[in-house]
């Protein structure tokens, strides 16, 4: 039995038996009203407040007017080059023509959780041939701990690749392989550079939903596996774009190997955002029913999905931690993985009405409880956004700023998200900041002010407290008194622990609120190295 067909069982998604309609939804109104709810969370900040995303947003303002502006090439220079990693780079050069440049973003990060909810629900269709309740307990991973650490192009080609995969499935079950090939062939690469992740996520999940569609018309898995491959040559365009970006100049290392208690932190973090009580609570419910559904005759799990979500899950415990200096490159995959198991799920001929009402009641409840605690956390955020960045409007134009952020000494849940903020600094006043990322191949945005030091890059804007021991990170005191006096006419102090005022010696305060102050240079004499 195909796909298709076995996603066609009335009981599907339906409590009143075979002879019933299709559930709220499971209706266009339904999925709309869905769509719709993934985009409220990050109506109200005026900056999405999401961790690395203030950094990225320096970039664009870069990659946007360097060509023209000799202020920026005096700290960065900017190159275009083919890579896996431009989604968004890309897309703020039409839209901020349009919207400007920070109306585009948030267009742009609004539109990404929306697209990753659209392309849930077309392949949890396309699987089960209608819409099952068990498949909104997946839609709150949208809102992903990826998402939330500010990881734009990869979870914008993460949408992509859903989106795509549907389109896959559909086409697939209205047996329509010529055109699949020729829609596939093109639309491979935009995905592909949006990121590299997202292209091979749909490479993963198209190749096992062909295997297991070959094995269902009779073959054996070893037959399936080579009537499937033909078809995957027409998502093999990017392989060549990958050899030209991984052949040039690329920096970085690739390690943190099979850190297993890492791997299993990251397990937890699925959900995470700013209560971990809560975002606990809420990844133990979706455990839950994979775990019913492991167990219950009245559930059973779509191959295709469940066998994707497995392939992910092992590719998470086969990568490292850090990949070309990338960070986190195991972790990202972690939400999807869970995302697929929950799409997998259907209700089998067994299930009954009550059932399926208690799923669907449960599901509701579970998805408005998330966007609303996403709603309020995301709110938070940017309040805080909006008080930290009034410092930027005493930072002249092109000024060379130099930003300390606190940061808490060991693992917290909660985190301020403010350690790329000095990125909009770069983004609204075109002034330096020192916490770009600097990867050779792994972004076209590379720093070029040497006068600065050893702070002129992420994540030299990272400061912990004096006596705390993260080799990482430099303390406070280290910071203020060993960033060149020379080299900066500005210090930006956000959150930061406990100095001393000799720490801040030469420094005359120009903005303050709460402990975070804006400092100008008033004495360039290098203070006195102390232990």
């Amino acid at each position: 039995m195909d796909v298709a067909t076995r996603g066609r069982d009335a009981t599907f998604g339906l409590v009143s038996g075979p002879t019933a309609g299709p559930f709220w939804w499971q209706r266009r109104w339904g999925v709309l009203l869905f769509l719709v709810l993934a985009a409220v969370p990050l109506l109200w900040p005026t900056v999405p407040p999401l961790g690395d995303l203030p950094g990225h947003m320096g970039r664009y303002r870069a990659e946007l007017e360097i060509a023209s502006s000799a202020g920026l090439r005096r700290f960065y220079s900017f190159q275009w080059h083919v890579m896996g990693n431009l989604g968004v780079d890309l897309l703020v050069v039409p839209l901020s023509k349009i919207f400007g440049l920070e109306p585009a973003v948030k267009l742009i990060v609004i539109a990404i959780p929306v697209m990753t909810v659209g392309g849930f629900l077309w392949v949890s269709r396309e699987v089960h041939g209608r819409i099952p309740a068990t498949t909104i307990f997946a839609l709150p991973l949208a809102y992903n701990y990826p998402f939330q650490f500010g990881f734009a192009n990869f979870t914008l080609s993460m949408a992509f690749a859903f989106l795509a995969f549907g389109l896959w499935l559909r086409l697939a079950r209205l047996q329509r392989y010529g055109l699949r090939a020729a829609i596939f062939v093109p639309l491979s690469l935009p995905i592909w550079i949006a990121h590299a992740y997202g292209w091979a996520a749909l490479c993963v999940m198209a190749g096992i939903a062909e295997i297991v569609r070959e094995h269902d018309r009779g073959d054996g898995w070893l037959r399936a596996v080579l009537r499937a491959a033909p078809h995957g040559l027409s998502l093999a365009p990017p392989l060549l774009a990958m050899v030209i970006w991984r052949s040039g100049n690329v920096g970085g290392e690739t390690g943190d190997w099979f850190d297993w208690p890492q791997k299993l932190k990251y397990l937890a973090m699925a959900l995470r955002d700013q209560w971990m009580v809560f975002d606990l609570a809420s990844l133990m419910v979706l455990l839950a029913l994979l775990w019913v559904a492991a167990r219950d005759r009245r559930l059973a799990f779509a191959r295709d999905l469940g066998f994707a979500a497995l392939a992910l899950l092992l590719i998470y415990l086969l990568l490292p931690r850090v990949i070309f200096g990338s960070s986190y490159a195991d972790m990202r995959l972690i939400p999807y993985v869970f995302a697929l198991a929950l799409l997998a799920i259907r209700p089998t001929a067994l299930a009954d009405g009550r059932l399926l009402a208690r799923l669907a009641i449960a599901a509701t409840a579970f998805l408005l409880v998330r966007a609303a605690a996403n709603t309020v956390s995301l709110w938070i955020y940017g309040r805080s956004y909006d008080r930290e960045l009034a410092a930027v409007d005493h930072v002249p134009p092109g000024a060379r700023l130099v930003t300390f952020v606190g940061r808490q000494c060991g693992v917290i849940w909660w985190v301020t998200r403010l350690e790329h903020l000095s990125g909009l600094a770069l983004e609204r006043k075109r002034a330096f900041s020192n916490d770009q990322w600097d990867m050779a191949g792994g972004q076209p945005l590379a720093v070029a002010y040497p006068v600065g030091g050893a702070y002129v890059r992420d994540p030299s804007q990272v400061v912990v407290a004096n006596g705390c021991r993260q080799p990482r990170f430099r303390t406070i005191g280290q910071s203020l008194r060993g960033f060149p006096r020379q080299a900066f006419d500005y210090v930006w102090l956000i959150r930061p622990p406990a100095y001393s005022a000799a720490d801040a010696q030469g420094l005359q305060p120009v903005w303050q609120s709460g402990t975070s102050v804006l400092y100008r240079v008033a004495d360039r004499a290098q203070p006195s190295a102390r232990p």
